[in-house]
């Protein structure tokens, strides 16, 4: 499906729209698609990447016209094989991609395989209109669940009015449900050990803020799926901010303390020096500042892109 080879397509740049199709991914010079696939942008796009779902082309066929069984014609959404991703940033050489990608792997290191999407990252030569360039890639598993918000409602039974009720059929036995929040919490308790350690050795947290980075899957198992933004944990008195503007390490301590509190139910420890330097209320503040400013100028580019 995936090839290096150069078709000469000379095409506008994906990196600058603001979503693609399925035609925009066929005509890349380095995808080789006989038909048998099909590429959907998935609902949740990600600032630094096009999300793409890769389908069969026959579970497109059969969302489209249905399948008809017992003579009742049903329309089944079409699951993903896999998910592409295409990051959006212009890289200034090689070494610039494989910076990205040890990031990648540094994260691997700490949370897979329990509690991350796993992606095979690759780099292209990629032919625009404007001539050649390198574009990093990731070809990553699909996770199938609900999104985790670490600001939602996750305490005692809202986790399961606003989770499990999504995953699970109604007729589930309250003992399963009992049994599942159970899981949650366990797996949840490992997920934020896995984020510490990997804050204390390496001093790089993940994105944990964005909205639909986490995702919580049927086995009660958090899973990252967003992997295209790991910040360095500075205790300075400046607020680092990521290349779109966004205070990401700030926020990703900021939800990892409420997902703990929340699924644990732990009174964050306020002699912990990551949650006493971040939590600190006069920097939240200035955060809070940082964060309203980033959304600001995010709906202004939004506005301007669509204005194209």
């Amino acid at each position: 499906m995936l090839s290096c080879g150069d078709v000469g397509a000379m095409l506008d740049d994906i990196r600058t729209k603001p979503f693609i199709t399925h035609d925009d991914v066929v005509r890349l010079n380095f995808i080789k698609s006989d038909g048998g696939y099909h590429f959907r942008r998935h609902f949740r796009q990600g600032l630094r990447s096009h999300v793409i779902e890769v389908l069969r082309g026959t579970d497109i066929d059969a969302e489209k016209f249905g399948i008809e069984r017992d003579g009742i014609r049903r329309y089944p959404r079409a699951r993903p094989l896999r998910i592409l991703r295409l990051f959006r940033t212009r890289l200034a050489g090689l070494e610039d991609a494989l910076d990205e990608i040890r990031r990648v792997k540094l994260v691997e290191r700490y949370l897979a395989p329990d509690f991350l999407a796993r992606s095979n990252e690759f780099i292209v030569e990629y032919v625009t209109a404007g001539g050649r360039g390198i574009l990093l890639c990731g070809l990553q598993e699909y996770v199938n669940g609900e999104i985790l918000n670490p600001w939602g409602l996750l305490s005692g039974d809202r986790l399961i009015e606003t989770l499990y009720d999504h995953l699970f059929p109604p007729q589930e036995q309250p003992s399963h449900r009992s049994r599942w929040a159970e899981t949650v919490r366990a797996e949840g308790a490992r997920f934020i050990a896995c984020i510490k350690q990997m804050i204390i050795e390496t001093g790089h947290v993940p994105d944990l803020a964005g909205m639909g980075n986490l995702v919580i899957v049927p086995s009660g198992v958090i899973k990252l799926v967003d992997i295209n933004n790991i910040a360095q944990v500075a205790f300075t008195p400046e607020i680092d901010l990521d290349d779109k503007g966004y205070p990401v390490c700030d926020k990703s301590i900021e939800a990892l303390a409420h997902l703990e509190a929340k699924l644990l139910g732990n009174t964050i420890d306020p002699t912990e020096r990551m949650y006493r330097f971040f939590l600190n209320p006069e920097r939240m503040g200035r955060v809070s500042e940082k964060e309203r400013l980033f959304y600001r100028d995010f709906k202004f580019r939004n506005g301007m892109e669509s204005a194209r």
